[in-house]
């Protein structure tokens, strides 16, 4: 074993019992972290809006400050970006982390002084969590890539804007640069596809040990690499032994992946926002993804199926159970505060508390009540193909409520690998499952108001034609699992 995977092994062991303390007090770390927050925001815009200085405690909190999105948030974070002091956060933000709106085009995330070394400390953190529990650390001598966004940055009014994860890219430690990949040059291709060449170009000599990046864009530096090879991905880089992937569930991945990898690898799943890193995978065989409490967070919690609700109750981590689904709101030491940030989640333990992310709270079917959320659908179509050969790229789920005959469906577009034998038997599997887990649905199919859901194929790489269609192709851009209307859908039909 190298020095430094010695030296990786040492700092793992004292990161791991620095998170433990934390860990194992969550009440009292996350008391600390309000009150704190609160203090050092007191004298902002913001702060002094919504009587920071009145609020001792939670409940005080929440009668003076609502929950927000960032539609609701923007005339502050406006303010900001022209150049304001002292406004969502004490002084002006370190970079914006500029990101794609929904309704008003491109949002600006503040990152502060404050909240930015949290971003970087998780994802090692995470790393240095699995070489405590596994002993495993060799991977540190190997080549180490992580597919992202362009670190090159804009300027707007004197503060820095980009990717998050171009952001991200400026402070990898020095003690990593020699062993990361892409280079700087091949990192700045704003085309994706461009870019994924040029990266399979670069590390198809090299010694890759871990991989890194959203599930449906590592797969296609997969295929091309297995293409260009003309063997699976495994026998080109016999040390790659661990990935780390973040924004998607991988499970509706793992075959295919483990397929074109011709091996299975060990993993470790991330749960970063351009709003914040909130989570990270701290087992191998515990379910879900340890809530970092001390990170500059302040976490509040709001049932999913309450949440459009007149007044929902919002709860803290001390209140919270175990399989609820619920938005994640959140206050943080970069001036958000009470920010929705549309990501629904569900608690695997409290002991610690560990999450796992079930999908968004904009992304769901309820054209007729049924609240199917994206959890169902992907453990749905994940259970059916247990056992089979069929392999599936990617998919989405819409309503199709004007059918030309017949009743109304759930339409699941689905683009295969290899397909089913029997398309309509496979799509009765796929409803039975989601029957199982939601009893709306079910009692929509037993009442006859739905039939069962039909599945439209799509062709190769159309998921990609899709998401360059509409500028999103490649980088931190997630395909939604789920839609209320027919936007994907018509795109396709």
């Amino acid at each position: 074993m190298s020095i430094k995977a010695i030296a990786a092994k040492i700092f793992a062991k004292r990161v791991h019992a620095q998170t433990q303390k934390w860990a194992n007090n969550p009440i009292e770390t996350q008391q600390k972290v309000f009150l704190d927050l609160i203090r050092q925001a007191e004298n902002t815009q913001f702060g002094k809006d919504h009587h920071f200085s009145q609020i001792k405690t939670f409940e005080d909190f929440t009668q003076h400050v609502p929950v927000r999105d960032y539609e609701q948030l923007k005339p502050y974070v406006d303010k900001v970006v022209a150049g304001e002091s002292d406004v969502l956060w004490k002084g002006k933000p370190l970079y914006f982390a500029k990101t794609s709106g929904t309704t008003s085009g491109a949002k600006y995330i503040p990152l502060t002084k404050e909240s930015m070394p949290f971003h970087v400390k998780a994802a090692r953190n995470a790393i240095l969590s699995y070489i405590h529990e596994t002993g495993k650390a060799d991977f540190v001598d190997g080549k180490m890539i992580f597919l992202q966004g362009s670190p090159e940055m804009e300027e707007k009014n004197g503060i820095k804007l980009g990717r998050l994860s171009g952001i991200v890219a400026h402070y990898v430690p020095k003690y990593l640069q020699k062993n990361r990949l892409p280079s700087w040059e091949t990192n700045c291709i704003d085309d994706w596809e461009t870019k994924v060449d040029a990266i399979v170009e670069e590390t198809f000599n090299e010694n890759m040990s871990v991989i890194s990046g959203i599930p449906s864009w590592v797969q296609m530096y997969f295929e091309k690499l297995k293409s260009k090879a003309n063997k699976p991905v495994g026998e080109l880089f016999k040390d790659f032994n661990l990935f780390i992937y973040g924004g998607v569930n991988y499970e509706p991945y793992r075959a295919k992946f483990e397929q074109l990898m011709g091996r299975k690898v060990d993993s470790i799943e991330l749960f970063p926002a351009s709003e914040g890193f909130f989570a990270y995978q701290d087992s191998q065989t515990e379910k879900g993804m340890l809530l970092l409490l001390n990170s500059g967070i302040f976490y509040e919690f709001i049932k999913a199926d309450e949440f459009f609700s007149e007044n929902p109750k919002r709860l803290t981590i001390k209140e919270v159970e175990i399989g609820v689904n619920y938005v994640l709101v959140i206050s943080t030491n970069a001036g958000l505060w009470a920010y929705n940030i549309g990501d629904t989640i569900a608690f695997t333990s409290t002991k610690p508390y560990r999450v796992i992310v079930t999908g968004r709270i904009k992304h769901y079917i309820s054209a007729f009540g049924e609240h199917v959320i994206g959890k169902e659908v992907e453990e749905a179509l994940q259970k059916a193909i247990l056992g089979t050969n069929i392999s599936v790229n990617e998919f989405t789920v819409a309503p199709q409520i004007n059918p030309e005959s017949g009743l109304p469906y759930h339409e699941w577009l689905i683009e295969f690998d290899s397909e089913p034998e029997d398309l309509e038997a496979f799509a009765l599997k796929i409803d039975s499952e989601m029957r199982q887990q939601n009893v709306y649905y079910d009692d929509l199919i037993k009442g006859h108001v739905l039939r069962t859901i039909v599945i439209t194929k799509v062709a190769k790489n159309g998921f990609q034609e899709y998401m360059k269609s509409i500028g999103k192709l490649g980088g931190q851009n997630k395909l939604p699992r789920l839609s209320n209307d027919r936007k994907i859908a018509d795109f396709f039909n």
